[in-house]
């Protein structure tokens, strides 16, 4: 009796992972439609891809500058006197 409990519950658990599989497959999207999203990426864009790295060389500044102060700039500005 044991045996076959055993053997069910794998049974089981083979399935749930076969229709989660499957589910996947189908909801994941085409070759087509990956090439399409890929090329919306704001990546492909080299003017999307500039700002991008000025806005992150930017935040990077601020938090370097953060870091070398001994203000709680999160209090708003002039920090605590």
């Amino acid at each position: 009796m044991s045996g076959m409990r055993t053997m069910l519950a794998s049974i089981g658990v083979v399935g749930v992972v076969c229709v989660g599989y499957g589910m996947w497959t189908i909801i994941s999207p085409g070759e087509e439609r990956k090439r399409e999203m890929l090329k919306n990426l704001p990546e492909a864009n080299p003017l999307r891809m500039e700002e991008s790295r000025k806005r992150n060389a930017l935040m990077l500044q601020v938090l370097k500058d953060a870091a070398e102060t001994n203000d709680n700039i999160a209090r708003g500005i002039g920090g605590q006197k």
